[in-house]
């Protein structure tokens, strides 16, 4: 049983390799057969591959860390989609006003938005699972944020095919940059704030708690404001690096947390 146990986690541990060499596979076959033969009929599928793999990997990846989560794939799973179309449905009714009126606080006022709508599907989820770990917060915030990625950057490709007057290249471009940069942007940003939330309601929303889930969002809403504003090359660089190394903290504090007698703790699936 140990042994099958053990398989079972190294297994877990490097699905996301899996995920992405199948994934990148797909994405190429699509790919040449759409320059192969100029059918129109398939970019949808190209660009919905070429969306999804990134993300999808990256949630695999933090699955199979070594952290104790109360939730299975399935809800995994339905969390990404749901999250992904309410955040963007949202975000996207409520922007069109705050580009209109916030001036020169627009970029402020779409990272309280957009950080806020990919917390809802987490939220409802937390309202009816008993489950109150922060891993489980963390990583269906991350799956949030993933669908959210997944169908924003659909929407951009489609617009440089539209725009690029049906240029692969552009639509290609398009997606590579996004697909890499997601796992630093959305995922990890509403990462941290679910997993902050999950914290806190799990401290009965003692005021410490609900303090560092305040603090949380303001740094999400802050590093996601400095990137849709600053926006060169260089900003990009360090605020990926420091968004993923607050999450990759954020993972080594949930996976190794103190007992209540003081020794160090490391959470098992």
């Amino acid at each position: 049983m140990r042994t099958r146990t053990a398989t079972w986690k190294v297994t877990w541990r490097w699905a996301w390799v899996l995920v992405l060499v199948v994934g990148l596979g797909l994405f190429e076959l699509v790919r040449r057969v759409v320059l192969a033969t100029e059918n129109p009929n398939l970019v949808p599928s190209l660009i919905l591959l070429g969306a999804v793999v990134g993300p999808a990997t990256f949630v695999v990846f933090v699955w199979g860390r070594r952290l104790s989560f109360g939730v299975d794939p399935v809800l995994v799973g339905l969390v990404a989609v749901v999250g992904g179309v309410v955040g963007v449905v949202t975000a996207g009714a409520l922007e069109y006003d705050v580009l209109k009126d916030l001036g020169p606080f627009q970029m402020a006022g779409v990272g309280v938005i957009e950080e806020t709508a990919k917390l809802i599907a987490p939220a409802v989820v937390l309202l009816v699972v008993r489950d109150r770990r922060a891993a489980t917060g963390l990583l269906l915030g991350v799956a949030s944020g993933a669908g959210f990625a997944a169908l924003e950057t659909m929407g951009y490709a489609l617009v440089a095919f539209l725009k690029s007057q049906g240029d692969i290249s552009a639509v290609d471009q398009t997606l590579l940059i996004r697909g890499v940069l997601s796992p630093a942007t959305h995922m990890a940003w509403t990462g941290l704030t679910a997993a902050a939330l999950w914290a806190a309601v799990r401290h009965r929303g003692r005021s410490r708690w609900m303090g560092r889930f305040a603090a949380t969002f303001v740094v999400a809403v802050a590093l996601h404001a400095a990137w849709d504003g600053i926006g060169t090359t260089l900003s990009y660089v360090v605020l990926a690096a420091l968004s993923l190394g607050l999450l990759a903290l954020a993972v080594h504090r949930i996976g190794h947390r103190r007992s209540p007698y003081g020794r160090r703790v490391r959470a098992a699936r």
